[in-house]
């Protein structure tokens, strides 16, 4: 299933690996195992109207499989570094620091993810 249109600018085919989007973005890590995952398909339509993840540095990448979109690494490599099993859902909000922030195996509704982001000690910096 396509990426939702409003995630399509957002989530790009291919992209820097994530440990070279440190200091610059926060990433948002998006895992199932099939692509009919209900878990994924909720994540997608929770994200869809995210208006404010521009405006917080967001780097959406999703790993389907063994397909990663939004990012250059490998969907293994993606799980191993993050502890993402391959059987089931996951996401997880990275920093600009690198260090994972939220982890869930259920879908996040993007105003949580806002809200976490924007109690941020990076966020609160830059908004001063």
């Amino acid at each position: 299933m396509p990426v939702l249109p409003a995630l399509a600018a957002l989530v790009a085919a291919t992209g820097p690996a994530i440990a070279d989007l440190r200091w610059q973005r926060r990433v948002l890590v998006v895992a199932a195992p099939r692509a009919d995952d209900p878990a994924l398909l909720a994540q997608r339509r929770a994200l869809s109207g995210w208006d404010g993840a521009a405006d917080r540095d967001v780097t959406i990448v999703e790993v389907v499989g063994v397909r990663v979109s939004g990012a250059g690494d490998e969907a293994d490599a993606i799980r191993r570094t993050y502890g993402l099993p391959a059987d089931r859902f996951g996401v997880i909000l990275i920093g600009k620091d690198g260090q994972v922030a939220v982890r869930s195996g259920e879908p996040i509704l993007s105003e949580s993810i806002q809200s976490r982001i924007d109690a941020m000690p990076m966020r609160r910096a830059g908004r001063r």
